[in-house]
């Protein structure tokens, strides 16, 4: 049987205005940001912080060159400089543009080290390009801003532990764990 144009073109009228009617009496998906916050889901990536070591207060960057070089839209500009005696790199400047990052986290999961994570913060803006270009004195007030917000001793980043993946096929450091202390622990006594 053939269904003439005008009956298609009418029911199809007629389903939308039930769609939209339906609708209309639900309550509302809107959320009337910044006056509510959204919940921000465990596997958001956000804006980059360089981990610090705390017990000598420098970023835990080895200048290995890992994550510059896995970034698929190269953001990251790595600086760096060759000691002589130990032959061992130190890391002289370590530049991201966060307006050309994807924020896959492939900086994250491929450092040997745990240096660069990207956090749950969200809330981030800026007036030019140069303010959303961090340096590294940028992503080490990142991480303080980020470690201030953190209520618990440890920090351990969801990505440093991937699920699934057997502990002799992990780097040697992160078989040992790169859980980053804190806050001290307070013993009475």
């Amino acid at each position: 049987m053939r269904l003439s144009p005008t009956y298609l073109l009418f029911k199809d009228l007629i389903t939308g205005l039930l769609i939209t009617l339906k609708t209309f009496f639900k309550r509302p998906v809107t959320v009337r940001y910044p006056h509510e916050k959204v919940q921000v889901f465990p596997s958001f990536r956000g804006r980059h912080a360089m981990v610090v070591d705390p017990e000598t207060g420098k970023p835990r960057c080895v200048a290995c060159l890992k994550c510059s070089v896995v970034c698929p839209s190269r953001c990251i500009t790595i600086e760096y400089e060759v000691d002589e005696k130990t032959g061992e790199r130190r890391l002289k400047e370590y530049i991201l543009e966060a307006l050309r990052c994807v924020y896959c986290g492939y900086c994250e999961e491929v450092c040997p080290v745990g240096a660069i994570v990207l956090t749950e913060w969200f809330e981030y803006s800026g007036r030019c390009r140069e303010d959303l270009v961090f340096n590294l004195e940028k992503l080490v007030q990142n991480w303080k801003e980020h470690v201030a917000k953190w209520d618990k001793e440890v920090y351990e980043n969801k990505y440093w532990v991937l699920k699934g993946v057997p502990l002799k096929l992990k780097p040697a450091p992160r078989r040992a764990g790169l859980a980053v202390k804190i806050k001290e622990v307070k013993v009475d006594g």
